[in-house]
């Protein structure tokens, strides 16, 4: 009887000291959330002309058909650039053009 009363005392005091060390850890962790809440973010400076676009980090809170588009549109984008510069350089060295690659519209 002894012997499982102690392991209780034990037990008891061994999550007393668990506890203790949690919330010392959640007083440490509030505080260095109020020390960088407090920090302003540096200024960026953009060159001028330059199109604004999505911050670094916003795709985490953007929700995915959002981010579906964005990604389709830079696709198809980087895709027309390449085909800009292969019709521009096939001009360059008096190459025929692929009927693909014109643009009719």
């Amino acid at each position: 009887m002894a012997l499982v009363a102690l392991s209780l005392l034990f037990y008891v005091l061994l999550g007393l000291r668990l506890f203790r060390q949690f919330m010392a850890t959640m007083k440490d962790l509030g505080a260095a959330g109020e020390k960088l809440g407090h920090l302003n973010p540096p200024e960026v400076q953009e060159a001028p002309g330059e199109a604004e676009g999505p911050r670094p980090g916003s795709a985490v809170f953007a929700s995915p058909a959002v981010m579906r588009h964005d990604y389709e549109a830079s696709k198809l984008a980087r895709r027309e650039e390449r085909r800009r510069r292969r019709v521009q350089r096939k001009k360059d060295r008096g190459q025929p053009q692929a009927l693909g690659d014109l643009d009719f519209t």
